[in-house]
């Protein structure tokens, strides 16, 4: 059971992560304005909502399945494995979305020159 002398370090890593949080959300919504052309925003939107719904559901039965067998130490540990080893497979199968540039992106160069023929 952890002490009541380990809760600063917890809230300090929960403040730590949700800025994190905020920054990424940030860099999502950039890419998101400077790519998606405007006729598909709706359709995708959907689709961002959805895995927003389901994610943390997923992420729920995952942890509970995994403590109900093994433990809740075992649990907690083993998603934050997975979480990195899914960053790294993702990471090497998207170098483009890890390089990504607004300067040299083809969708964003795109979407800028449509947007500025369009004015």
């Amino acid at each position: 059971m952890p002490s009541s002398s380990q809760l600063p370090a917890d809230g300090l890593g929960i403040a730590i992560a949700g800025a994190a949080d905020m920054i990424s959300g940030l860099f999502r919504s950039a890419i998101w304005n400077q790519t998606i052309p405007d006729e598909l925003r709706g359709r995708l939107a959907g689709i961002e909502l959805l895995s927003y719904s389901i994610g943390p559901l997923a992420g729920q039965l995952r942890a509970a399945t995994i403590a109900s067998v093994t433990s809740l130490s075992i649990s907690v540990t083993s998603g934050g494995v997975i979480c990195v080893i899914a960053v790294i497979v993702l990471a090497s199968f998207l170098p483009k979305l890890r390089k990504y540039d607004v300067e040299t992106n083809e969708f964003a160069v795109e979407q800028r020159r449509i947007r500025k023929s369009n004015t």
